[in-house]
């Protein structure tokens, strides 16, 4: 099973943000920053969901774990329901996704246990300044 560990953050509300991404393979890790342009943290922590899981599905993983310290994210997976429109959005491509992993599961982890994927996603806020 692969542990994929993710997560958004946000400069401002709205502001420059980003999503990290720390995969565990088999004893094998690999990081993403990925800078995403503005928005605010909820619709990073969305984003960082999504890029993760599209990451998952072009390396090939069939049974995913994601760990996430978003509440909203993984409330929203589980229920299959966000009260935001704009959320609503993220959510409906996050399942398209999920749905093409043969077992995808999420759960949600305390902060202090997602300190490298925050880290990931800070250093892609930074990043931001060079996409423009």
């Amino acid at each position: 099973m692969i542990e994929v560990y993710i997560d958004g953050a946000s400069s401002g509300d709205p502001g420059p943000s980003g999503a990290g991404i720390f995969i565990k393979n088999n004893g094998k890790t690999e990081s993403f920053s990925i800078p995403l342009g503005t928005m605010n943290n909820h619709e990073a922590e969305f984003h960082a969901l999504i890029k993760s899981l599209e990451i998952c599905i072009e390396l090939g993983f069939s049974i995913v774990s994601v760990r996430s310290d978003s509440t909203a994210v993984v409330d929203a997976i589980e229920k299959e329901y966000a009260r935001n429109e704009k959320y609503r959005l993220l959510l409906r491509d996050a399942l398209s996704l999920a749905s093409q992993i043969d077992l995808f599961f999420i759960k949600w982890i305390p902060s202090k246990e997602n300190k490298h994927a925050d880290q990931l996603a800070r250093q892609a806020i930074r990043l931001n300044a060079d996409i423009k």
